[in-house]
Formats: C-alpha cells, structure tokens, sequence
C-alpha cells in the first residue's frame, strides 16, 4: 500500500507502474508520450497540469480513481470547486454573440470607453496581489458589452472595438486556464483566434495563436501546440519595419514553441527556438508586455531557465537564473511562475533552505497565485517529511496556506 500523505504524484505513477509490470517505454507509448516524459513526471522534474492526462495514466494503470494518481497533497484546481465566477461566464461563452448584450446585461459603449474597461481589466488580473474575485466579476458583463458595441459600430470604430474584443478573449483564456477551466480556455482562445484570422492583421493573429498554444500545451497536447506555433511563425514573419507589437507576438510564438517541444522531448528545437526568440527580443531591444505577451530580453532569459529545468539540469537551471532581474515591467502571473519555476530547481537539487526562501518570496508576491500552482504543493509537501526547526513555523504557515495540511 501507498502512504498518501507523503507520495507526489510522479512517485504515485511509478508505483502503480511498477505495479502492473509496465515498463516506462510502455506507459508512455500507452499515454502518446515519450519515455523522457514519463521519467522526468516520475522523478518530478515536471508535473502534469492536465487531468486528461491523469486520466489516460489511470486507465492504462487500471485505476478506477484519477485521485489514486493525484492524491490529496496535488489539487489541479479543477478537481476542486469552480470558481464562484465561472458559471456566469459559461452562460456568456454558450450565448450566441448575437445575443450577447441581450439576454445578459450589457450596454453599446464607444470603441475607446470598450477598449479602456479592457485595458482596466486586464491591469487587475496583472498587477494585483487579489485578482481572481475581481476580474471574473467583470468578465460575463464585459463581454456582453464588447459584442453590443460592434454590433453598432462601423469602420475604423469596429475594427477598434474588434481588437479590444479579441484582447478581452485572451483574458478569458488566461482567466480559465489558471482557474482549472480548460475546455472554456481554448473556447474562449479559438473564438479569439477565428476574429483575429478574418482581421487579416499577422499581429494580432500571432498573438491570438500563441494564445491557443498555451491552452494547448497546458492540456498535454504540446506536439499540436509545437506544430500550430512553427506554422504561425513561418506565416507571420515580421518584415523590416514591422510594428513593437508585431515582434512582440512573433517572439512569443518562438516561446510556446520552446515549452511545447521540451514538453514533447524535443531539446534541441527547443533550444533552437529560444535562440531565434532571443535575436527577436534583440530586435525589439526592451522588456514589453504588448499584446500582454511579457515578451522581451528577460522573458527569453526565464524561458532559458524553465527549458534547462525541463531538461532536468537544475544546477544549469539556478546558474541562468542569477543572470535574470526582475522586471515590474512583466505582469505578476509572469513574474511568479518563474519564481515557481527557481523554486523547484532549488528542490531539485535539495537546497530546502533555497527552496523555502523562493516559497516565501512567492508567498509574498502573489498570495493568491501561490494556491494555484502543483509544484508549490508537492515542494510543501515534500518539506513536511523532514522539517528542520528552523524552517517549521513558516513551512507550516505555507502549507496551511496552499491547502497542503488539512
């Protein structure tokens, strides 16, 4: 028997591997994955965001219960309650749009007052430490109003209030995403992808497709992300005098690229794609956050510490991170989940006292994005089975916090 207060899920996918007799090649060849993959899941150089996937594993395991895999110390968010806003936003994305503004509250604005409550939203989600209440409060109404006031606009107008509507998709994937709603994430991301393509701007098409990419690779379906984003990219090359907001989507898609093919256990054209995204950044010669890509010289630097991570080269991994500022500049959810990702390096290379220093620095910056992420959980977890004095005050404060201890 297992002893469920101290397993992480890659240990519970190993035993229970163990126990049917399957090799690692077998599973993962069972479950569409690499035998890399399913080592490294093992060994919890990765996690597995994508109940799809615990699901697949589970069956081929012959489990009756995903929670067998998952266990109580991994909440992947949506194995839990939704979120108090998502049956409110659910009505809004199964409405037909040209009942939007109808059925639901929401009034025609102009394209600029459209475009201001978008930007306003989006400044919530990104720079506040309580974000999850506030933004999904707004999201149903707001885009009731963004399809009511297309539905009144013309020329330039409409084209304007079309990018706000497509910026206010994004937020919605983003949103659900992060809150465990995956199939309304990439609803909402092909939605927004559909009304960028008929714009014909490469732009907002670039960053509309890296949106679907980060769906995609979050659901475990990285060779469909790397393939989408390597067509993208030879699609909407920028030309000489492309726009800052061009390069900034174009250099993005470069970035999905590098997580989806590690992700697919393809190093190579990963490191590849984060040299080519390192000569766009070069180009666009500061940190942004246009199209709310964060895309700039720092953000490549923290993609070459999550892809050396993902290789399982902690020690590289925490060797680029000294070389990486932070930047305000780069929305909070950016900002924390690199800290996630410096944390779990630490816990590699079993620093607890490093390992409890960036929890406390992700605590600090982000208490309610802290909850939201496994790898916290299993870092808290594993800290549990062996807390020093020093450390058991605080790691328990945290532990509390997240939901590791009951």
């Amino acid at each position: 028997m297992i002893n469920p207060t101290v397993m992480t899920s890659g240990e519970r996918i190993r035993y229970y591997r163990l126990k049917t007799g399957k090799s690692q090649a077998a599973l993962a060849g069972l479950v569409g994955r690499s035998e890399d993959w399913l080592s490294k899941v093992e060994r919890g150089v990765i996690s597995i965001d994508s109940v799809n996937m615990f699901r697949r594993l589970a069956r081929e395991l012959g489990l009756d219960n995903v929670g067998d895999l998952v266990g109580p110390a991994v909440d992947l968010s949506i194995a839990g309650p939704e979120h108090p806003s998502v049956p409110a936003i659910r009505r809004a994305l199964n409405t037909p749009p040209s009942h939007l503004g109808l059925g639901l509250p929401g009034d025609a604005l102009t394209a600029q007052q459209l475009d201001e409550r978008v930007v306003e939203a989006w400044g919530i989600y990104e720079t506040e430490r309580t974000r999850y209440a506030p933004v999904g409060d707004v999201l149903p109404g707001l885009l009731a109003e963004a399809y009511a006031t297309i539905r009144v606009s013309s020329g330039t107008n409409e084209l304007d209030a079309t990018r706000a509507l497509v910026s206010l998709l994004h937020l919605h994937q983003l949103f659900l995403r992060r809150v465990g709603e995956r199939k309304l994430s990439l609803r909402s991301a092909d939605r927004a992808l559909q009304i960028a393509d008929e714009t014909g701007d490469p732009a907002l098409i670039a960053a509309s497709v890296w949106n679907v990419c980060g769906t995609l690779t979050s659901a475990g379906e990285v060779a469909e992300s790397l393939d989408l984003a390597r067509q993208t990219i030879a699609h909407c090359r920028p030309g000489d005098d492309a726009s800052p907001e061009h390069l900034s989507a174009y250099g993005a898609l470069h970035l999905a690229a590098v997580i989806a093919a590690v992700r697919d256990s393809k190093a190579p054209t990963a490191w590849d794609m984060l040299h080519a995204a390192d000569d766009v950044a070069a180009r666009l010669g500061a940190d942004g956050n246009l199209y709310h890509t964060s895309f700039g010289p720092t953000n490549v630097a923290m993609h070459g510490v999550h892809l050396a991570a993902e290789e399982g080269d902690a020690v590289e991994a925490l060797r680029l991170a000294d070389n990486v500022e932070d930047n305000p500049v780069l929305p909070l959810e950016r900002r924390t989940r690199y800290m996630v990702e410096v944390m779990h390096s630490h816990r590699r290379t079993g620093d607890d006292f490093g390992t409890l220093h960036a929890l406390r620095q992700i605590m600090d910056a982000s208490p309610e994005e802290i909850q939201y992420f496994p790898l916290v959980r299993e870092a808290v977890q594993s800290l549990l089975k062996r807390p020093r004095p020093m450390m058991r005050a605080e790691l328990h404060t945290i532990a509390e916090h997240v939901g590791v201890l009951a």
